[in-house]
C-alpha cells in the first residue's frame, strides 16, 4: 500500500469496519427555540410537476436545530463560521454520561469530580477533544414545553454546564470544543434569570459548541470520533449544523 492510497484505505475501513451514529436533529418549523428567535418559514418555489425541478427557500436563524456557535456569537471581533477550520470538524469524542443525576434532579450541572470519575474508567479526556454532555434530554425533542421544563413561575429546569468545568475542560484537558442535548449551554434556571455565563466564557476562549445534540445514549462513553460540519457562510454567526459520530 503506497501512501498516495493510504487514505483510500482508511475511508474503507471506516465504511467497512465502524458503525455510524447521527446526533443531528431534522429542523423544522415548530421546534423548540429560544423565544425571541422567528420560527422557521419555508416556501417551494419550483416543483418537478411544473418546472422539472424542486426547489424550496428556507427562512431560518443561524442558531436553528441542532447548530454550531462560533465564537462571534457572543464576542465581537472572534472568529466566524467561515474562519473554523475543518480540521477542527473531525475530533475524539468524549461522552460525559450524567443522566442518572439528571433523573433525580433536572437542574443538575455537571462538576469536576464527574470528569475525574469519567477519566477513572475511561483514561485522560483527550487533548483536542469533543465532550459531549449525555444528560437525556434529547428524548423530549420536539416537545417545547418538556424541553424547556417550566415551573409555575416560568421559571426554566433543564441540565447544562457551569463555568467551574468548562474552565477544567480547556485549562487543563486542552479540549477543542462541547456539545450538549439541551438548547442553552446554560442551566435553565440560570438562563430564566437571564444570563449566559458559561456560554459567554466559553466563546470568549475562542471555543465554539454544539446544541440540541441526539441519539447519545447510542455512542459509548469513550473511543468514537465525533464529525460536525456546517454551511460556510461569509462572517457566519452561527447555522444547522449535521453531526455525527463514528464508533469502534
Amino acid at each position: 500500500m503506497t501512501d498516495n492510497n493510504s487514505l483510500w484505505e482508511l475511508a474503507t475501513r471506516l465504511r467497512t469496519h465502524h458503525r455510524y451514529v447521527d446526533l443531528t436533529h431534522a429542523f423544522h418549523a415548530g421546534q423548540p427555540k429560544f423565544s425571541a428567535l422567528p420560527d422557521e418559514e419555508r416556501t417551494r418555489l419550483f416543483t418537478v410537476t411544473d418546472h422539472g425541478f424542486t426547489v424550496d427557500e428556507y427562512r431560518f436563524v443561524g442558531q436553528w436545530g441542532t447548530h454550531v456557535d462560533p465564537p462571534i456569537h457572543f464576542v465581537n471581533g472572534a472568529r466566524t463560521l467561515d474562519e473554523l477550520p475543518v480540521n477542527e470538524m473531525i475530533l475524539p469524542l468524549a461522552v460525559l454520561d450524567v443522566t442518572e443525576q439528571v433523573a433525580g434532579n433536572p437542574d443538575y450541572t455537571p462538576t469536576v469530580d464527574d470528569v475525574l470519575a469519567w477519566e477513572e474508567r475511561n483514561g485522560r479526556i483527550p487533548e483536542g477533544g469533543f465532550v459531549a454532555l449525555r444528560t437525556g434530554w434529547s428524548k423530549r425533542w420536539p416537545d417545547a414545553d418538556a424541553m424547556f421544563n417550566a415551573d409555575a413561575d416560568g421559571v426554566f429546569h433543564y441540565p447544562a454546564w457551569n463555568i467551574e468545568l468548562v474552565r477544567f475542560l480547556l485549562e487543563e484537558r486542552g479540549i477543542t470544543a462541547i456539545g450538549h442535548e439541551t438548547t442553552d449551554t446554560d442551566p435553565g434556571a440560570v438562563v430564566s434569570g437571564g444570563a449566559l455565563p458559561t456560554e459567554l466564557f466559553l466563546l470568549q476562549q475562542d471555543r465554539w459548541q454544539i446544541e440540541l445534540l441526539a441519539n447519545l445514549d447510542r455512542v459509548p462513553e469513550t473511543g468514537a470520533l465525533v464529525v460536525a460540519t456546517w454551511a460556510k457562510p461569509k462572517d457566519g454567526t452561527g447555522f444547522p449544523a449535521r453531526v455525527f459520530a463514528i464508533l469502534p
